[in-house]
């Protein structure tokens, strides 16, 4: 059985409250519900954490080492800023998939400077709540 480390950057616990026109209305605790439903029906074993700090979201990436299979990380606000994160994430060679639950490359223009995507295997964008579980079939 896979195991998958889903690792969620600032402001994701604040789902279902914060600028519900652009996230959605799906709460924090709704959306790791559905991705635990669809890992189970995929026979993965997936463990979700969140973090608004970026060294805790480098423990998690770093502890990942020998122990997960793959990461999908929604790094929030982190995703354009976080040299630490992506060479976090080169330095352990687990799989990752970058999430995004925005459509990040058409607002504004500082959200389209991504700089893990070119450490992860794939990078999911504007899809909604649906992309982690897009994420999840990479590790089938």
């Amino acid at each position: 059985m896979k195991k998958v480390l889903v690792i969620n950057g600032p402001s994701i616990n604040m789902l279902g409250i914060r600028e519900v026109d652009i996230y959605g209305k799906t709460t924090y605790k709704d959306l790791i519900k559905l991705i635990k439903l669809e890992a189970k029906a995929n026979n993965i074993k997936v463990k979700c954490v969140q973090s608004n700090y970026e060294g805790k979201i480098i423990d998690y990436i770093q502890k990942a080492y020998n122990k997960f299979d793959g990461i999908i990380i929604n790094p929030g606000a982190y995703s354009h800023t976080s040299y630490a994160i992506r060479d976090a994430i080169a330095s352990i060679n687990v799989k990752a998939v970058e999430v995004h639950i925005s459509d990040v490359l058409n607002r504004e223009p500082f959200r389209a400077n991504l700089v893990i995507s070119d450490v992860c295997a794939k990078t999911i964008i504007g899809k909604g709540i649906n992309g982690y579980l897009e994420a999840l079939k990479e590790f089938k």
